[in-house]
């Protein structure tokens, strides 16, 4: 399938972009911004930002439209992690940090604990950072759930990936639409003050309607902010890239959401969960609450 014309990356400055690599490199931090492939890396690193992914770089689940290294075991916790993180935010000097993670269902509290603590270092050392998790959705474990809605970052996002009909198809057995729905539901209920957020992949062969339902369905789980973006298939066995969606389909999706009452809405091929375009927004509402 030949790649349309606008899905051509304009080239960005590289000169912050290798300082946030060399400085993730010296660490030894991981990110989700190289683990995935994302497209958008040279644009985001250039402006100062990139989505964290702590947990290690094995995930224990096997998704099949994702990059990420999978077994069923994860690979081993640097202890150390929050508090690196908290450097590299205040080194920077980063206003937003978004933070997400690997599943590890092999772990007693699925990396939860972990996931809190990144939160608590970060805002020791950078009270006025905003902080935004993307999390797995722990089995939808209320503790797991609490134990980060209690660290109180200002945005939680989960993913709801793609529509219902092709959940089963390209997400892994242990994860479901209507699980993933009810994680962003009990994030409200635990705190009805928490932002969140989630994200969905078109081009697997999903109907308008059916986009359209999922908006309706997350906007019905409390949503605050959601991402559309074109899914792109990684190298080897993944799930099959079924077409490329245009500019106009993906604003007309965007319409839509707005009308439906998101307060923020980022829609576009290019688009990701943690894409910066969404973030000067999202920083802007929270700042104002």
């Amino acid at each position: 399938m030949a790649k349309p014309e606008w899905l051509t990356i304009k080239p960005a400055s590289t000169e912050k972009y290798n300082e946030i690599k060399q400085t993730i490199s010296s660490l030894n931090l991981h990110t989700v911004c190289t683990e995935a492939n994302c497209p958008n890396i040279t644009e985001c690193w250039s402006s100062g930002t990139a989505t964290f992914m702590v947990l290690g770089e094995l995930c224990t689940r096997g998704c099949t439209f994702c990059a990420v290294s999978k077994s069923a075991t994860g690979s081993g916790i640097d202890p150390f992690e929050p508090f690196k993180l908290a450097q590299v935010v205040q080194k920077w000097g980063l206003p937003y940090i978004v933070i997400t993670s690997v599943c590890r269902d092999d772990m007693p509290d699925q990396g939860s604990g972990h996931f809190a603590r990144c939160v608590e270092e970060i805002k020791k050392l950078n009270p006025g950072t905003i902080v935004e998790l993307l999390i797995p959705d722990f089995s939808n474990d209320s503790q797991c759930l609490k134990r980060i809605v209690d660290s109180k970052p200002e945005v939680i996002g989960h993913n709801i990936e793609t529509v219902s009909r092709l959940s089963p198809k390209v997400r892994d057995r242990r994860a479901h639409y209507g699980q993933s729905l009810q994680v962003l539901k009990n994030i409200k209920l635990i705190d009805p003050t928490r932002y969140t957020k989630s994200a969905m992949m078109l081009g697997l062969g999903e109907t308008d309607e059916e986009v359209l339902q999922a908006m309706r369905d997350l906007r019905d789980a409390g949503v605050d902010f959601l991402a559309i973006g074109q899914y792109l298939k990684p190298k080897g066995h993944h799930a099959e890239l079924i077409e490329y969606v245009t500019p106009h389909k993906f604003e007309f999706f965007k319409e839509k959401a707005v009308e439906m009452g998101f307060l923020y809405v980022a829609a576009g091929p290019f688009v990701r969960s943690s894409y910066k375009a969404g973030e000067h927004f999202i920083s802007a509402i929270v700042n104002r609450k």
